[in-house]
């Protein structure tokens, strides 16, 4: 019996943790910034939530805070911010340009998955979304 589920478990971060950290690096590249509060209100959650979360990302080496309470990512959590965010983008592509899931559904899907699938399955299935709209707008044309 293989032990597929425990893979599941074993992902570095949940969702909610991977969306605490896109907010920290949007955050940071729309306003040159962020704390708690603007997390939260990026995320649309509670204060205590955010900070809750944010505590446990702290404790994993993935964030820090300085004396006036800033956030920032440290590398391990700028590349994970990047990988989901990379993911997110080419399963959505994947989504609503290969199988034409409505926009706004492939948007959601993508955002449910975008932390499961592993680096190796996104490299291939970028290579297969680019190669595929390749073909069809060749045949386009």
């Amino acid at each position: 019996m293989h032990d597929t589920w425990k893979q599941f478990e074993e992902n570095s971060i949940t969702h909610s943790a991977a969306h605490h950290l896109i907010a920290i690096k949007e955050l940071k590249e729309s306003r040159g910034y962020a704390r708690v509060t603007d997390v939260a209100r990026h995320l649309n959650i509670t204060t205590g939530s955010a900070s809750t979360n944010l505590k446990s990302l702290k404790t994993k080496g993935l964030i820090a805070e300085d004396e006036n309470r800033f956030l920032s990512l440290s590398p391990e959590g700028e590349a994970l911010a990047a990988a989901v965010q990379a993911r997110k983008h080419i399963l959505e592509k994947f989504l609503r340009d290969v199988l034409e899931v409505d926009p706004e559904q492939a948007e959601v899907d993508a955002c449910k998955t975008e932390h499961l699938i592993s680096s190796e399955t996104a490299r291939k299935l970028e290579r297969f979304v680019n190669g595929f709209l390749a073909n069809k707008n060749e045949k386009a044309a």
